[in-house]
């Protein structure tokens, strides 16, 4: 697996890349955004670790152009701790977020979780797996999601709580179940990830995201997908 690492300050980078390689993976670094994306144009990426506060191209702008032709998981990491620049980074296409300082062992931790569910998406499954609710359609053979006909293009993470909803079609997961399911692992003050994720998936499956047809909130329970 080829991991992209993206931070101005160089230790950390190549602090990041002894212990990852450790771990056998294979590492690319960049410094910059603009960096980051000629290196993602250049080798095939897994997941990539980036910064936010960056020269040139900071981490925001840099996920931003990754998600306009790539669904590869993205970490972020931020000197900042402030929830709203946790949600700020997730609005834009992240998967995941860590605080600086943290420990690289947690980091290896959320790597190591991301890639096995990237690769979990890729992987063969019956072509039976097919789960519709009304023009929602999520083909778990093709790891494709239609609505109405028109194609919808969602990360990751997102993938994983649509299709865990829509495989329940009608049952109601907290917000803890759904983190617990779909990111494997104990879930700790989840509820604004949870809720950025879900917001996001509305965007892309709704007519009208502020009054969605598909993916309801249980007001005190948490979320469902609506069986049609």
């Amino acid at each position: 697996m080829n991991i992209l690492v993206c931070d101005d300050e160089r230790e950390i980078v190549d602090a990041i890349e002894i212990y990852l390689r450790n771990e056998g993976y294979e590492v690319l670094k960049a410094y910059t955004g603009e960096e980051a994306l000629r290196v993602i144009e250049q080798a095939e990426i897994h997941l990539v670790i980036m910064d936010i506060m960056m020269p040139v191209l900071d981490g925001l702008r840099a996920t931003v152009k990754i998600r306009e032709n790539r669904n590869i998981p993205v970490i972020m990491l931020s000197a900042k701790s402030e929830d709203t620049d946790k949600i700020l980074g997730l609005n834009l296409g992240a998967d995941d977020y860590l605080t600086k300082p943290f420990n690289p062992l947690e980091l290896v931790a959320r790597v190591k979780s991301q890639l096995r569910r990237y690769t979990l998406l890729g992987s063969h499954v019956p072509e039976t797996d097919v789960f519709t609710s009304g023009g929602l359609v999520v083909d778990d053979a093709k790891k494709e999601v239609t609505v109405d006909g028109e194609p919808v293009k969602l990360t990751p993470m997102e993938y994983g709580i649509l299709k865990l909803l829509c495989e329940n079609a009608g049952r109601v997961f907290s917000i803890d179940q759904i983190y617990e399911q779909v990111w494997h692992e104990p879930a700790y003050n989840p509820a604004n990830t949870v809720a950025v994720h879900i917001r996001r998936i509305r965007e892309k499956i709704e007519y009208n995201p502020k009054e969605p047809k598909y993916l309801k909130v249980v007001w005190g329970i948490g979320y469902k997908l609506e069986k049609y």
